[in-house]
């Protein structure tokens, strides 16, 4: 058990200072206490301190992606120490361009292996190409048979590296993906990975056009690739889709056209696009290839899931939002969007998934995920099982 005293909370709206009874994996009480006198008490002094949701990234490479330059260029897997220093508690794990060597068995096993050392996951079947290649057969048995599955992706499109699908092949993929969730209570989402491509998110448009499957089933993401795809991305969200915005980024020097993910995410919401309708995930692990104007691989990068909290930092200091509207794109809005009713709000009966930041300088202090301390004071208290101390 564990008892946080007098702390500035956000929930993410600002409830003012309360404290926190954390019993097990839940949030036993959130409110004014009395003294409590229990015994094995954990007690946290929060003065100084705010209370913040664990963030959710949605979109984390956890096997490692890439391999667009040869062997050499693929990524390495995540590490325990790598989400927690992110201030992440919950993630959802994915395969990208290489769907072969990296393959959805391991993928499985890493979220399984991720969630026994101490936090919460999930994954998408599939990856950038179709047709999907699954579990179970097909991405309507996965949503249905795999508890961990939530949707399909990333499945690229309008990019050199996809599979270039058809309409039909997206209609039909939509459909079943639509089912699968409907059957199984999920999300059901088709996870789309948006490329440079001029077509940007004309597939998704024709689908909506000319199929009866609603905008809330899909979620394309790297929305902030360039100013042109950000624009297009703040149209269709204004017409009631979901964007989500990408929070690694390419070094400037190798001529990325990417807008900081803090910085589109203000000028989303310039833009008259409702808050709900972004999320914001790190690309964790994943491949930051580089190409020549020729199109032709000179580098690789790997994408890092601290950048998640970084931009929403970035969004608070830099951009001027307030506290809970930049806490938006990473705790409450993919929890509902991904239906994960326990998440993202720190509410009494919630899942006790919370960190805790520095009031004045928003520097990470405290991480607990299911009731558990993974951060004290900016040291790490747990690590992977192969990490060394």
């Amino acid at each position: 058990m564990i008892l946080i005293q007098n702390i500035e909370t956000y929930a993410p709206t600002p409830m003012g200072r309360q404290d926190f009874l954390l019993m097990g994996e839940r949030i036993a009480h959130l409110g004014p206490l009395p003294s409590v006198n229990l015994p094995d008490l954990e007690v946290i002094d929060g003065r100084g301190l705010l209370a913040l949701p664990g963030l959710i990234d949605g979109h984390v490479h956890i096997l490692g992606a890439g391999g667009e330059g040869g062997f050499a260029s693929r990524t390495p897997e995540l590490m325990l120490s790598e989400v927690i220093q992110a201030g992440v508690t919950t993630l959802v794990g994915c395969l990208g361009t290489d769907g072969i060597t990296r393959s959805l068995a391991g993928l499985l096993a890493k979220a399984r292996g991720l969630e026994e050392e101490g936090i919460s996951t999930w994954i998408y079947t599939g990856s950038y190409g179709l047709p999907i290649v699954s579990l179970t057969g097909g991405v309507e048995s996965d949503l249905l048979i795999i508890d961990k599955v939530l949707g399909v992706g990333e499945v690229a499109i309008s990019d050199h590296r996809s599979s270039q699908p058809t309409h039909e092949d997206l209609c039909r993929l939509a459909g079943e993906t639509r089912r699968g969730g409907m059957l199984s209570g999920k999300a059901g989402l088709v996870h789309f990975h948006l490329g440079d491509g001029p077509r940007g998110l004309a597939p998704l448009r024709r689908i909506l056009d000319e199929t009866e499957i609603p905008m809330s089933q899909f979620l394309p993401t790297h929305i902030n690739r360039n100013p042109e795809l950000l624009m297009e991305g703040g149209s269709y969200a204004r017409s009631g889709g979901l964007v989500d915005l990408t929070t690694s980024a390419p070094p400037p020097e190798s001529g990325t056209r990417q807008i900081a993910a803090s910085r589109a995410y203000k000028q989303l919401l310039d833009g008259g696009v409702p808050a709900e309708r972004v999320t914001m995930t790190s690309d964790g692990q994943g491949s930051l290839p580089e190409y020549d104007a020729g199109g032709v691989y000179s580098g690789m990068g790997v994408g890092r899931m601290r950048s998640l909290f970084d931009a929403f930092r970035d969004a608070v200091q830099n951009e001027g939002l307030d506290l809970g509207t930049a806490l938006l794109p990473c705790t409450e809005n993919p929890a509902r969007i991904l239906k994960l009713g326990r998440k993202g709000r720190l509410a009494t009966g919630q899942d006790a998934d919370l960190i805790l930041v520095e009031r004045d300088t928003l520097a990470l202090h405290t991480v607990i995920a299911k009731g558990r301390v993974l951060m004290s004071k900016g040291e790490l208290k747990a690590r992977g099982t192969f990490e060394r101390g």
